[in-house]
C-alpha cells in the first residue's frame, strides 16, 4: 500500500478525491502541459523508464485542456492575425485563463515555457536546470503561434528543439519533458549512466561497442578489450573530442573555451 501522506491540499472549483491514484502529490516534480491535445499524453511519457517512475511518483504529469478556457459556445481559443496574414493566433485572454489555472496547480517558481522555433535552443544544461526545480509548465503552440502580449505578461521563456516547424508543441513537450525527468535521481536507476553521455562535459559522446567482438568483418578497437582503463578513458575522450570537432564546431569552440583554449587555434587531436 502506498502512503497518502504526500498528497497535495488546494483550493479547487470542484470536490477532489485525495485517496485517488491520480490525486496530486506534494513536493513531486512536476510537468503541467497546456495543449489542445490533451489525449496526446503521457504518450511515449508513459513507457519504459520515464513511465516506470511515473507509475512510481517519481514525477506528476498534468495536462490543462486549452479549449475548457476558450470564448463562446464553441470555446473558440483562437483568432485572425492582427495587420493581416494567413492562419490563426492564439488568443492572450483565452491563454491568460489557462495560465491563472495552471499557476495555481503548481509552485510559484516553476518557469513557464512556450515551445517556439524563434526560442532559444533548448540544451542538456536546460533540462539538468529543470530537474532540480519544483518542476515546469509547458505551452503547447498551435496554428501561427501565441498572442506576443501575454508572453510578455508572463515573462514566459520561449524554447526550440531545433531549426524546423513542427504542427503543434506536443511532441517537443514530450522531449523537453523526457530530457528533464531522466535527470531525476531514481528515474534511470544508474547515476553514473547519466554523467557519460552526450553533452555531460561538454562533448558529444564517444562511440559504444559490444558483442560480438567481430561483426561482418569490423572488429572492436583493441583498446576497449585491453582492460588498460586509463588508455580505455583516455581513447574515449580522444574519440568525443574527435566528434566534437567533426560535427559540432559550435560545441568544440564552447568546449575549448571551458578548457581555457583558444577557439582560434587549429587544434590537432
Amino acid at each position: 500500500m502506498r502512503s497518502y501522506g504526500r498528497k497535495s491540499i488546494s483550493a479547487s472549483p470542484r470536490p477532489r478525491d485525495l485517496l485517488a491514484p491520480d490525486a496530486k502529490l506534494a513536493g513531486v516534480w512536476t510537468a503541467q502541459v497546456i495543449t489542445l491535445f490533451p489525449e496526446a499524453f503521457p504518450g511515449t511519457l508513459g513507457l519504459s523508464l520515464t513511465g516506470r517512475a511515473l507509475k512510481d511518483r517519481l514525477w506528476q504529469l498534468d495536462t490543462i485542456h486549452l479549449r475548457d478556457f476558450g470564448e463562446g459556445r464553441h470555446r473558440n481559443v483562437d483568432d485572425t492575425p492582427a495587420g493581416g496574414g494567413a492562419g490563426m493566433v492564439l488568443r492572450a485572454d483565452v491563454m491568460d485563463r489557462a495560465l491563472t489555472e495552471a499557476r495555481s496547480r503548481i509552485a510559484p517558481e516553476a518557469p513557464l515555457i512556450y515551445l517556439s522555433p524563434r526560442g532559444r535552443p533548448f540544451t542538456q544544461a536546460r533540462a539538468r536546470a529543470l530537474s532540480e526545480g519544483p518542476g515546469v509548465t509547458v505551452i503547447c503552440g498551435r496554428f501561427e503561434g501565441l498572442d506576443q502580449r501575454v508572453i510578455d505578461h508572463y515573462g514566459i521563456e520561449e524554447v526550440s528543439l531545433g531549426d524546423f516547424v513542427l504542427t503543434g508543441g506536443e511532441i517537443a513537450a514530450q522531449a523537453l519533458i523526457d530530457a528533464t525527468v531522466r535527470l531525476i535521481p531514481r528515474v534511470l536507476g544508474n547515476q553514473s549512466s547519466v554523467e557519460e553521455e552526450s553533452f555531460s562535459h561538454g562533448l558529444l559522446e564517444h562511440p559504444q561497442f559490444t558483442k560480438p567482438a567481430v561483426w561482418n568483418g569490423r572488429a572492436i578497437p583493441e583498446v576497449l578489450l585491453s582492460g588498460h582503463h586509463a588508455k580505455i578513458t583516455d581513447w574515449q575522450r580522444a574519440e568525443a573530442e574527435r566528434l566534437t570537432k567533426e560535427r559540432r564546431p559550435d560545441l568544440w569552440r564552447a568546449y575549448l573555451q571551458s578548457q581555457g583554449r583558444d577557439p582560434d587555434e587549429d587544434q590537432e587531436l
